[in-house]
């Protein structure tokens, strides 16, 4: 008994013929699909038997559809992507995890979400929740699995991640407008400052550099004030002041040149950021990722 004309061949054999119809290539079709290429050369001559015509016209270096070929391959590549787009859609999907980390705004602006993507491109099953506010989260009561604190060593809990370092910070076009080559000429420049909110934010205060530095009595052209540390630094970067740049947060805008440092050297700071995990939390995987991944950051 004849064979019927619409019998379908393999789905195997229809998958890989489109895989190498499209790319024109039985090497890149085998890369793939994981096979070899001459494994996809037999599933194509197999589909060429099974349908008694010539789908291909195989040159020294290169193949080309015949008209047979061509037909075909329009059918299975609309068919082949209906058939994806809808096990697509119906596929249970994969079990994510949510990591939610609490921190300060300044650490979070200029520090963290800079290099987030990197944490997120690594692990893409993990959603990140960030809350940025100088209040400090109680962990396991308000739904956190990590902080990223900033405090003087013995009065913040955690592992300490950086200290802190500081030292004046500019655009680069703000030392083409005024002379900055020694501290005194400070004088000359508005100085950008952050002031606390009721207690509540941690004051950058140009006083203690200013006393390390022999200038105690400095007065500059004018201050500028912000409750955030964000908004100074982007102050700076438009060219409205010089501000005291905290390290590490700066680091990525020294190493670009958004900002520069006109003095050499800079101050420790007698804080430091430190890392608190919520001992229920460290159990899963998602927040020892994100722990490892933050430690070698710091590192780096």
């Amino acid at each position: 008994m004849p064979k019927p004309v619409d019998r379908l061949p393999p789905l195997d054999l229809l998958v890989t013929f489109e895989a190498a119809a499209r790319q024109l290539s039985f090497t890149r079709a085998a890369d793939e699909r994981f096979l070899t290429q001459s494994a996809v050369s037999r599933q194509v001559r197999a589909l060429e038997e099974d349908l008694g015509v010539a789908l291909f016209r195989r040159g020294h270096r290169r193949i080309e559809l015949t008209e047979p070929g061509r037909r075909l391959h329009g059918a299975c590549s609309e068919l082949i992507g209906s058939l994806r787009r809808t096990v697509a859609s119906i596929r249970a999907p994969a079990r994510r995890e949510t990591l939610a980390l609490t921190t300060t705004p300044g650490f979070a602006s200029l520090w963290l979400i800079p290099r987030l993507a990197d944490f997120t491109r690594e692990h893409p099953g993990v959603d990140v929740r960030l809350d940025a506010s100088f209040e400090t989260r109680g962990l396991r009561a308000e739904g956190f699995d990590l902080a990223i604190r900033y405090g003087r060593p013995g009065h913040v809990e955690g592992r300490q991640v950086f200290a802190e370092a500081i030292l004046p910070v500019c655009s680069p076009k703000l030392l083409r407008q005024a002379p900055l080559a020694r501290p005194a000429d400070l004088r000359q420049h508005v100085l950008l400052q952050v002031v606390g909110q009721g207690g509540a934010g941690m004051p950058v205060e140009w006083g203690p550099w200013l006393q390390a530095a022999g200038l105690p009595d400095l007065q500059p052209r004018a201050t500028l004030s912000f409750s955030g540390y964000g908004e100074a630094i982007a102050a700076a970067l438009a060219g409205q002041g010089v501000a005291l740049g905290r390290r590490p947060l700066v680091d990525t805008l020294l190493k670009r040149r958004q900002l520069v440092t006109p003095f050499e050297g800079s101050t420790a700071s007698s804080r430091a950021y430190f890392l608190l995990v919520e001992p229920g939390a460290r159990e899963r995987p998602a927040v020892r990722a994100f722990e490892a991944w933050l430690l070698k950051q710091a590192q780096a």
